[in-house]
């Protein structure tokens, strides 16, 4: 069994990551792959340090990207399992024995937990509470805890390494995201299932400012355009919904500068409703939460408008070459 770990200047969070790999009860065969981008903040000197304690090998990722830095460790090992582990995510004791435990037990493709932020700092908390409300990730059931059963995607994902290469691996796209919905949508159509187990657990760390939730959230959505011009269809409608929204409000921004201000307010006020509603579990944090749901939406929206304007060219020159090396 191998942990594939692509990592890039990751040397704020990568000792708490890998101390609680280290403390992992599973006992058969273990190896971690790591692919590092070419950190310079130090993280490589990190991973030299933990090499010592853990069976690790780090390898070179010359692309930088998550995509290719998984390619090149899939490649990089022959275990008969890979488990997806990322630098920003801690882990409990059983995540990885739960997760090769569920997919050998299964008929599915692949396996994996459920998405569980959990913010450091007080914007942080407020991203979390955010991620976890209907109102702003809509009903993906890889957001919800406790939820169970086939899906779309789950959260990084055990999988065997031989349907991991029948499939030609992660697919890269311009944005840098969405080649994990990719990966499982190409999964599903191969007739292959996508199971969600509330067993697997972990916890994520999210962006702790705004600037750094607005560009990941563009990115997110410049994903799913480039979904659709990958596969010409989307793994789901749901990202339609911010894309209508930021469209409404250019529609009705417009409409406010020749004079008529009331379909702005209309919308406007709806949209406040919703962001409310989305802060309603957090209490005192409902203010950031206002924000922090506006963000994710708004740059979603854009970002889903900005790659579908930008047309199929460089999605598919992306993906032309991103098989795993032989």
């Amino acid at each position: 069994m191998a942990l594939v770990l692509p990592v890039l200047d990751e040397a704020g969070s990568i000792d708490e990551c890998l101390r609680s790999i280290s403390a992992q009860d599973y006992r058969g065969p273990l190896e971690i792959v790591v692919a590092d981008g070419g950190s310079t903040d130090g993280t490589r000197r990190r991973l030299e340090e933990w090499a010592e304690e853990l069976p690790l090998t780090v390898i070179d990722n010359p692309l930088r990207r998550q995509s290719p830095g998984i390619n090149l460790a899939a490649s990089a090992t022959t275990a008969e399992v890979l488990v997806r582990v990322d630098g920003h995510t801690l882990y409990p004791p059983d995540y990885v024995s739960a997760s090769v435990a569920a997919l050998l037990a299964s008929s599915a493709g692949a396996v994996g937990g459920a998405l569980h932020p959990q913010g450091t700092t007080r914007f942080g908390r407020a991203v979390t509470a955010a991620m976890v409300s209907p109102f702003t990730t809509g009903p993906a059931r890889f957001h919800k805890p406790g939820s169970a059963g086939e899906v779309d995607t789950v959260y990084l994902g055990a999988v065997r390494r031989e349907e991991f290469l029948r499939l030609g691996g992660l697919r890269s796209f311009p944005s840098g995201a969405g080649e994990d919905a990719d990966f499982y949508y190409r999964m599903r159509r191969s007739g292959r299932s996508v199971l969600l187990d509330p067993g697997i657990t972990s916890r994520y760390r999210p962006r702790a400012t705004p600037g750094g939730l607005l560009r990941q959230h563009f990115r997110y959505g410049q994903a799913k355009a480039e979904l659709l011009w990958a596969n010409r269809r989307f793994p789901s409608w749901r990202p339609l919904a911010p894309a209508a929204l930021v469209l409404g409000l250019v529609a009705t921004g417009l409409l406010t500068a020749v004079g008529t201000w009331w379909p702005l307010a209309v919308l406007g006020g709806a949209w406040l409703l919703v962001l409310l509603a989305a802060s309603l579990p957090a209490g005192t944090l409902a203010p950031p939460v206002v924000v922090a749901a506006g963000l994710m939406q708004v740059g979603y929206g854009c970002g889903f408008w900005w790659a579908l304007a930008r047309g199929p060219g460089r999605v598919r020159r992306s993906i032309a070459g991103s098989r795993p090396p032989s």
